[in-house]
């Protein structure tokens, strides 16, 4: 199997679910197809949604919700 891992394309927060009421947009263990929403990250109040690059399963999360990312950090790990 070929391991994917999503990186940050630019500093700022993490976050897994749309707003703080809301589910998260996946699980851990969970299949995601290519262009699946896994999480967003926010910078000054506009918020960019990441995406699977590729169809496979969400292995792991690689930082926490509500963490603070930089440009290329991992953020999710795929198989």
């Amino acid at each position: 199997m070929t391991e994917h891992i999503v990186h940050a394309p630019f500093p700022g927060t993490f976050y897994r679910r749309p707003d703080p009421d809301s589910d998260v947009f996946v699980t851990e263990s969970q299949h995601v197809e290519a262009g699946t929403v896994i999480g967003l990250i926010e910078v000054m109040k506009m918020f960019q949604e990441i995406t699977a690059e590729q169809p496979g399963t969400l292995v792991q999360f690689l930082v926490e919700n509500d963490a603070p990312v930089d440009a290329g950090q991992p953020i999710a790990r795929l198989t």
